[in-house]
């Protein structure tokens, strides 16, 4: 997960992912000027987070709780 100490919605997506005992790094977008510009990429030049990248290659930017979990479910993670 792409993230920041700031960010409401990382904190959010963090919450829920312990929650259901969903194993994440957290890359920190701050302290990481490669991360940084790799979210701006993945976003098509916003800096908009979380990004949360799973093994499929697939991502989402700044999901819901019922996006994020609907994802996890139809991956098989939950």
């Amino acid at each position: 997960m792409y993230s920041a100490d700031w960010c409401g919605d990382c904190i959010r997506s963090k919450r829920l992912m312990d929650e259901l005992n969903v194993a994440y790094t957290i890359i920190n977008v701050d302290a990481d000027t490669a991360a940084s510009e790799k979210v701006i990429k993945i976003n098509g030049g916003l800096r908009s987070i979380p990004v949360i990248v799973f093994a499929d290659g697939s991502h989402l930017t700044e999901p819901s709780d019922i996006d994020l979990k609907a994802k996890l479910t139809s991956l098989g993670i939950i």
